[in-house]
């Protein structure tokens, strides 16, 4: 490409982002790595002229979350693209918006922590109302006998 034609390009592609979906551990451990040709190819997908070998990722991509990758269009035009890696397209949307995979796990643990324990408390308050009632039924003295 010539300076021109690399410059026009750099002007779209500078700060774009682009969802690369990969399957992970729920730590958020790629199984596997992003490649420079994961990286061209999405770029590909969404319009633009870029090829692997324009790609440079400075430490291997093996973890979830937002990362930066250099995409030398030109020997003297750079741009930086944004790879947003995550395990389906709505993951891919939280992170967009800030969050990280380890938050948003911590915070579904803390709901089920918070459902389980109110749960809990439900059956506290059963089993408090049936002793209630018992009592009630021995102190009047009329009990019933129950086959076990």
């Amino acid at each position: 490409e010539t300076k021109k034609e690399a410059e026009a390009l750099s002007q779209k592609l500078d700060g774009q982002q682009f969802v690369v979906i990969r399957s992970a551990s729920d730590g958020g451990n790629l199984y596997g790595s992003v490649t420079t040709r994961d990286a061209a190819m999405v770029a590909t997908e969404e319009g633009f002229t870029v090829d692997k070998k324009q790609v440079l990722i400075r430490q291997p991509i093996k973890t979830l979350g937002l990362h930066e990758v250099e995409v030398h269009l030109h020997p003297e035009v750079m741009v930086v693209i944004n790879l947003n890696v995550a395990r389906s397209p709505e993951e891919a949307e939280l992170q967009a918006s800030g969050k990280t995979i380890q938050e948003l796990a911590a915070e579904e643990e803390a709901e089920a922590d918070f459902e389980i324990a109110e749960l809990f408390d439900d059956i506290g308050a059963a089993t408090d109302e049936d002793h209630d009632l018992a009592v009630a039924v021995d102190e009047s003295g009329e009990t019933e006998e129950q086959p076990e």
